[in-house]
């Protein structure tokens, strides 16, 4: 019996030993954007919605009469994995943006880019892809019900976040959401938006906010279609092999 129980502990520890390597690899590469502590250094842009830290959380409240707030880490991204979880106040929606700008030469330097939505309403499209002072809509689940139920409505909900060249994709609580394939813009900055609202005070928190980069992908583009930089230059077309 005493042969057996040292038998099972050693297979246990070669088990927990070899196991441990790939839990490290899973967890490479991933940075905390947001330590649960401060948001000294990041900027705040739109509106003038009231962000706070509490409880390891990242708080956003509406203010009346002020529009669309976004609140970014420093530095811009292009091809990464972003996740975070979110709370929201059922009576305002609200957003992630990402590959976003902000340049005085368009209107004004309003924020524009691609948002990633958080829709607690009855319409449900959560997880949507919304070009935000731009284009619109670009992806939603209005046809797809296992992903109009996957967000829960005052519950904390996952999400998940992949670009990659020109390819957007979107998963909440696990269920894949949006899968886009667009290339107007390849990298920006990253803002967590407290939406303009007719009552002040409507709450938004987000929290385990961390980021994987990718690295980059050249073009997503069909073959013989130049990218903005190509145009500049000027170059020949090639024919398509294959």
């Amino acid at each position: 019996m005493i042969d057996r129980v040292k038998a099972f502990g050693a297979g246990l520890a070669v088990l927990v030993a070899l196991s441990a390597p790939v839990a490290a690899q899973a967890d490479e590469g991933w940075v905390t954007l947001f330590d649960g502590k401060t948001t000294a250094g990041w900027v705040q842009r739109g509106g003038k919605a009231a962000y706070t830290v509490e409880d390891g959380a990242l708080v956003g409240r509406t203010v009346l009469g002020e529009k669309n707030s976004f609140l970014s880490p420093p530095k811009e991204y292009a091809d990464f994995v972003l996740e975070f979880e979110v709370w929201v106040d059922p009576k305002v929606n609200s957003g992630v943006q990402i590959r976003s700008e902000s340049k005085p030469g368009y209107r004004d330097g309003v924020v524009h880019g691609y948002q990633i939505e958080i829709d607690p309403s009855e319409r449900a499209w959560s997880g949507g892809i919304y070009d935000e002072q731009r284009r619109g809509w670009l992806a939603n689940p209005k046809d797809d019900p296992a992903a109009q139920k996957a967000f829960r409505v005052g519950e904390w909900n996952r999400y998940r976040v992949e670009a990659s060249g020109d390819r957007l994709r979107t998963w909440v609580n696990d269920v894949p959401v949006s899968d886009l394939t667009d290339g107007m813009t390849r990298s920006g900055f990253i803002g967590f938006q407290v939406h303009q609202a007719k009552e002040a005070g409507l709450v938004v928190k987000w929290r385990n906010i961390r980021m994987k980069e990718l690295a980059p992908v050249k073009t997503g583009l069909a073959p013989n279609t130049l990218t903005d930089d190509e145009r500049a230059i000027g170059p020949q077309l090639k024919a398509e092999v294959g």
